[in-house]
């Protein structure tokens, strides 16, 4: 009996040893970026400068998940995560700012979006929240109309002072990309008089404005109102790939990220078609290598930050080898978003609680790919 236990723990313990040696990726450190007494932080993305800094955009400052007080923020780290700022506002208008991305372009100018929202504007959270109610009383019908919305604003000079916000017309928390051509473009969900869509922009003139170029077609059971948060990649030449965040009404086992295609550019797409990857909402990369990178959020046991490759130019996905950023306690989490360093690590950020009781925080993990 006794020798059976022996060679069980041996057979145990051999494959722990190969399993961690099979792991693809190695967690280098995983550390807060920005923690605020008693307020909640949000949804975060991040960008590398020409420069190498790191720049990270949230909402913070808020009293909840949904509150009217949400502003954007940004800390910088100078040594590749190292160490970062105190937290800068940029944004912080009259209704509650949320879900902020973030981009530099070819011509250095950095450009955020983010959108707005009323969300907080209900009986039930005025019940809880006295002070809410006061608060939404003091906005009139003209600053509801004015600055309910998506919007962007440009920086020209490294996020010191930045130029009046313009509006557009489609939401997405991780922001645009740049293509090669020079082009900005967008992939965002839309809700114009109840036409509910996932939708194209594309800007000319370094994001100073933008059009409308295409609209994402989806099968006859996905319908575009439980479609939201899609963000987009440039793989090669006029091939572009776009994930989406699905959730299917009622069937919460069905929250399988959609993908969709173009190969002209943005301007036209395949109909959006399920993936193996349960998550969302997707953040993109382009690694050095060729390879794709998305990040996610899993909002179920075990709650965590993941990440999967695409060895194939978007054509697959390897979610049998899927890999885990970072644990958490709860599904108030997610939203990772991801760059690579010019040692080709991976620095990805996030928000989730770091510490029971408290609220949620900026966070960040720094991996490598073996």
């Amino acid at each position: 009996m006794r020798l059976k236990k022996t060679v069980a723990a041996t057979v145990m313990i051999l494959a722990m040893l190969f399993t961690a040696k099979a792991q693809n990726y190695e967690i280098l450190e995983t550390k807060v970026l920005c923690k605020q007494k008693d307020r909640y932080i949000g949804w975060p993305t991040i960008a590398k400068t020409q420069s190498g800094e790191l720049l990270v955009v949230f909402s913070g400052d808020r009293d909840a998940h949904v509150c009217p007080f949400g502003v954007v923020q940004m800390v910088r780290s100078r040594d590749n995560g190292r160490t970062w700022s105190e937290p800068t506002t940029i944004n912080n208008t009259p209704l509650d700012d949320r879900d902020a991305g973030i981009i530099q372009t070819s011509k250095g100018t950095l450009l955020v979006n983010w959108f707005t929202s009323l969300a907080f504007d209900r009986e039930k959270y005025y019940q809880k929240n006295p002070s809410w109610r006061r608060h939404a009383d003091k906005l009139g019908p003209e600053t509801r109309k004015y600055w309910l919305g998506n919007w962007m604003r440009r920086s020209v000079d490294n996020g010191q002072t930045w130029e009046k916000p313009v509006k557009h017309r489609v939401s997405a928390p991780h922001g645009p990309i740049e293509l090669t051509d020079g082009r900005l473009l967008i992939v965002g969900s839309a809700d114009h008089d109840g036409d509910k869509f996932i939708g194209v922009e594309e800007s000319d003139d370094d994001g100073r404005s933008w059009r409308l170029i295409a609209k994402i077609p989806f099968a006859p059971g996905d319908s575009p109102r439980w479609q939201w948060e899609p963000h987009v990649v440039q793989t090669t030449g006029d091939t572009l790939i776009a994930m989406i965040r699905s959730q299917p009404r009622d069937d919460r086992s069905q929250y399988y990220m959609l993908q969709t295609e173009s190969f002209d550019g943005g301007r036209t797409w395949t109909t959006a078609h399920k993936t193996p990857i349960w998550g969302y909402p997707p953040h993109l990369i382009k690694l050095n290598d060729g390879r794709l990178l998305v990040t996610y959020g899993v909002r179920r046991p075990p709650f965590s930050e993941r990440a999967c490759l695409s060895h194939y130019g978007g054509k697959t996905w390897d979610i049998e080898n899927e890999i885990t950023i970072q644990g958490a306690i709860n599904g108030d989490l997610g939203y990772p978003a991801s760059v690579q360093l010019d040692d080709g690590s991976i620095y990805t950020v996030y928000y989730q609680i770091d510490k029971p009781g408290e609220k949620t925080s900026l966070m960040g993990t720094h991996w490598q790919l073996k």
